[in-house]
């Protein structure tokens, strides 16, 4: 680094800033590429883990636990999730409280308020949490933790290689999408699924490196844990449309499932609110609840079942898992709705169960997702209106699983509000293009009306009701997610030290800039001189315009310089309460290396552009206002 140069910005937390490069002697964008790799993998195995992690607690529960309790016959299960409950709860409430809950709540909870930060601790609790919660019957998803799991890695990993702030939450964003894509061998999905419901915005410099993290997770995902005969997590048919008239049928069937989505989301807070004034420790309220939802599960085995179809609202739903009895099942109950195997007052029995276990378990602090459930819901819901679609256009509806399918992407699309990442996931896991347009058609009319009720997402409405607005911060901190490099003058003039100052002056005059990077023959950046310097040394007396040149009055030490990864919020903090107008923006590899300047009406331009939307115009007015600040010590 050049004498005199200096570059400021520790991270708060103490950690050496940005050895990450220097460490791995490659780019920026190099140690981002090797990062996401690493995270990609590292997410790809964790699913992996978490995934037998459940497979062996559910063996324990419901095969061992049937050998254990045989004296209480069928009955057995009604106390499965109570035991569970026993043990997750304490261990979620004295080692990670992150852990309780769905798990993207919490991830995007620590990206916008501690800028990524995550505890070392919270994957192992969520997967041991999670996995006893599942394993025992809680009505819960996989893939609700695997979120927070995957964060979590991302969040580690970044810590270790002591990255800059600025780029922690992108390693988070990397974990999460590789542990979606693992989980359903649909990197698309969790590439969108990062972006579009957690990050809530697609920043162009971020989904490289997400993508990236979620291919590699999914080629470890296809080597351990799917297969070319098993492909995805579910079991669907090539269903199609019969008919270019059924796509009204489908809008007909988004219109329903809005409907019913935004009822469990009201339902399932209503819940939450009603447990939360137990006067019961909470690390023994997940027994209770427990309970409830063993109960439930016990009469959908006992009444809903038929002889064909085992009505399981015990766990995920699908997939592998131990059924009531001990018995091992390739597939669960949302697998036979897809088939078309069910009828539709089973449906229905089906969804309003799944509804009240799934709103029990999480409200009273169970560990797991919402996703899965949703999707049970969302077949659910299509399936029934199929069938009624069936009676009422005999011979010219198709397949009622068709039905199902749709209605599991429009129900997800309402409670995530991620009508993209409900598409592209359907897609990846039908593995078939007949079915995407009534999915298209189906999530943009649920989402449309979903809407006009709320504009929330189940995960955001949690953070809200914690007091974390992430609209409102969104607003308020756009300054945290645009980069120097998004704004910076990349075509700028430059002067040599060896300038007189009345060429100087000229040049100013001429261009209309109030400074310059001051750069030598090599190409070094030695300083910057502003208009403020001139005025500076020409109010001393015997001033020689003649003999004076650029480099006996630029700013050369201390000198305050920005690097293009970073936000245009650690740029702020860097000046402080300091009036300065531009500072160059450097390589952080080569500090010397001017890359650009970033001006102080750069900065007022692109908050207006992010808030308000404000036309071309009134920005160059602001440009005008902002250089017009006067000759204050402008840098």
């Amino acid at each position: 680094m050049k004498k005199g140069l200096k570059t400021r910005g520790p991270d708060p937390r103490g950690l050496i800033m940005y050895p990450w490069n220097t460490l791995l002697r490659i780019s920026d964008d190099a140690a981002g590429i090797v990062l996401a790799a690493i995270i990609g993998i590292c997410a790809g195995f964790g699913a992996l883990v978490f995934w037998k992690t459940i497979e062996f607690f559910s063996w324990l529960f419901f095969n061992q636990g049937a050998e254990w309790f045989s004296f209480l016959g069928d009955h057995y299960v009604i106390i499965l999730p109570v035991l569970g409950g026993l043990i997750f709860g304490p261990i979620i409430y004295f080692l990670a409280r992150e852990a309780r809950g769905d798990g993207p709540p919490e991830i995007m909870g620590a990206m916008a308020t501690d800028g990524g930060y995550i505890r070392a601790r919270v994957a192992a609790v969520k997967v041991l949490a999670s996995s006893i919660c599942i394993g025992s019957g809680g009505s819960v998803g996989r893939e609700g933790p695997i979120v927070q799991i995957g964060g979590a890695i991302g969040s580690i990993v970044g810590q270790r290689f002591r990255v800059p702030k600025s780029w922690l939450n992108t390693m988070v964003l990397c974990g999460v999408a590789g542990g979606i894509s693992a989980t359903f061998n649909a990197p698309i999905a969790g590439a969108f699924f990062a972006l579009e419901i957690v990050q809530r915005r697609i920043i162009a410099r971020n989904v490289g490196f997400v993508i990236l993290s979620s291919v590699m997770a999914a080629i470890v995902a296809r080597t351990f844990l799917f297969s070319k005969d098993n492909p995805t997590a579910f079991v669907v048919p090539d269903y199609k449309m019969e008919s270019n008239l059924e796509i009204l049928l489908f809008i007909v069937l988004g219109l329903i499932t809005a409907l019913v989505a935004v009822a469990f989301v009201r339902f399932f807070y209503k819940t939450e609110d009603v447990i939360s004034r137990f006067h019961t420790p909470m690390y023994l309220r997940p027994a209770i609840g427990g309970l409830a939802v063993g109960v439930l599960g016990f009469l959908s085995l006992r009444y809903v079942s038929t002889s064909s179809f085992s009505a399981d609202i015990f766990g995920v739903g699908y997939g592998n898992h131990y059924a009531a009895g001990g018995g091992f099942l390739n597939a669960g109950s949302i697998d036979g709705i897809l088939l078309g195997q069910v009828g539709a007052s089973v449906v229905l029995a089906l969804l309003a169960l799944k509804i009240v276990a799934t709103s029990i378990t999480l409200g009273s602090g169970g560990s797991g997702g919402t996703f899965a459930p949703s999707l049970f819901m969302g077949a659910a819901v299509g399936s029934a209106c199929g069938s009624l679609f069936e009676k009422i256009f005999p011979g010219t509806t198709g397949p009622v699983g068709a039905y199902a399918i749709v209605g599991m992407a429009a129900f997800f699309a309402v409670v995530v509000q991620g009508p993209i990442t409900a598409i592209i996931m359907l897609f990846e896991l039908t593995r078939g293009y007949e079915m995407i347009l009534p999915v298209m058609a189906a999530v943009v009319i649920a989402v449309a009306v979903a809407r006009v009720f709320s504009k929330e997402s189940i995960y955001t409405m949690q953070l809200k009701r914690k007091g974390i607005d992430l609209g409102a911060m969104e607003e308020r901190d756009v300054m945290r997610t645009t980069r120097v490099s998004e704004v910076m003058v990349r075509d700028f003039q430059s002067v040599p030290p060896q300038m007189p100052v009345t060429q100087l002056l000229r040049q100013m005059e001429e261009v209309g800039e109030l400074g310059f990077p001051v750069i030598n023959e090599e190409n070094h950046l030695l300083g910057i001189v502003t208009l403020s310097d001139v005025h500076a040394v020409t109010r001393k007396e015997g001033f020689d315009s003649a003999a004076l040149t650029v480099a006996a009055i630029a700013t050369t030490r201390s000198l305050i310089v920005a690097f293009p990864d970073q936000t245009l919020h650690e740029v702020l903090l860097q000046l402080g309460a300091k009036e300065v107008g531009r500072i160059p923006v450097v390589d952080r590899n080569n500090p010397t290396r001017c890359l650009g300047i970033l001006r102080r009406h750069d900065i007022v331009r692109a908050y207006v552009q992010e808030v308000s939307g404000a036309s071309q115009p009134h920005h160059h007015q602001l440009e005008s206002s902002a250089e017009s600040l006067g000759p204050s010590k402008l840098q």
